[in-house]
């Protein structure tokens, strides 16, 4: 088998990583806004953690900053991520393993960057905010996005030809 997947810095591959992370930031944003709440969990509130990230680093809040943020790790960061980083390594190290389980693994890698090094060591707030209903949610909600992510990625850009 010949690996045809385009470079995650190409034109093609950077906007299949950047389509692919947007369906996943719209399916994390409807499941904390919407799905997590109605089951009876926490509503997910990104953009705060976000700001108050870009608060501790630059000294002033700004909600289009924090906005920025959020959008961009969703969109670019997190995909980028992936493909430069988890991909590799999985290629590498266990390329038997189906797509499915590394988007779970990398939904909880994201889950503990964004409660822990972010929200914590960055921010300030408790780690994994506490363990309280938000970080379950917010687990979920990663886990959601990664599934999204990389399962388009996988169906549009990681196809393999004889």
């Amino acid at each position: 088998m010949t690996d045809t997947t385009p470079h995650p810095l190409s034109l093609r591959g950077f906007l299949m990583l950047v389509l692919a992370g947007s369906a996943a930031t719209i399916a994390f944003e409807l499941y904390g806004e919407v799905i997590s709440p109605l089951l009876g969990g926490s509503r997910l509130a990104p953009v705060p953690l976000a700001g108050s990230v870009f608060k501790a680093l630059s000294g002033f809040q700004s909600r289009e900053a924090a906005n920025f943020l959020h959008y961009f790790a969703g969109c670019i960061g997190y995909p980028l991520g992936f493909a430069l980083v988890a991909r590799p390594l999985w290629q590498k190290f266990m390329p038997g393993l189906r797509w499915a389980l590394v988007a779970v693994a990398f939904g909880i890698v994201q889950w503990v960057f964004a409660l822990y090094v972010m929200a914590h060591l960055i921010a300030g707030q408790a780690p994994f905010l506490g363990f309280t209903g938000i970080t379950w949610a917010a687990l979920w909600g990663h886990i959601l996005y990664a599934l999204v992510a990389i399962g388009l990625t996988h169906h549009f850009l990681l196809k393999r030809s004889a």
